[in-house]
């Protein structure tokens, strides 16, 4: 049974929770990504920011120019456990408007498994069906 360590994307892009917003909105347009976790310097993870909770900074103008990440995240993150069961993720991406999920191992960030990672295991899976067929 695969488990959310074996397909989730290790090397994750994360930020502080006193992050100025703006550097973090930066962060993710640079990085084609639609959300970022939020941790403490041990990797604790405290939150996440999503595209979504960003984009609240259109309404606000100038007045959002001080504000950090903790202004809008979202906390506490729903996250899984590395050794989740890969289908209980699934599960929980289906049935939510969530696009991405943190995972943890006692607390601690170790990784992330968005949609994408999902749909590139679905393929890579499929390839190997059918190699071992043919």
């Amino acid at each position: 049974m695969l488990r959310a360590r074996d397909i989730m994307s290790r090397d994750v892009i994360c930020v502080k929770k006193d992050t100025p917003m703006l550097e973090a909105v930066k962060i993710m347009v640079e990085n084609h990504i639609s959300g970022l976790p939020i941790v403490r310097d041990d990797m604790t993870l405290l939150g996440i920011l999503s595209e979504k909770d960003a984009i609240v900074l259109f309404y606000e103008g100038e007045e959002a120019e001080n504000k950090t990440v903790a202004d809008y995240m979202t906390s506490p993150a729903v996250c899984f456990e590395e050794s989740e069961a890969l289908l209980n993720v699934c599960d929980f991406l289906l049935k939510n408007i969530f696009r991405r999920v943190p995972i943890t191992s006692n607390g601690r960030l170790v990784g992330i498994i968005a949609v994408r990672d999902v749909l590139t295991s679905i393929l890579q899976l499929r390839h190997k069906e059918f190699v071992s067929v043919n």
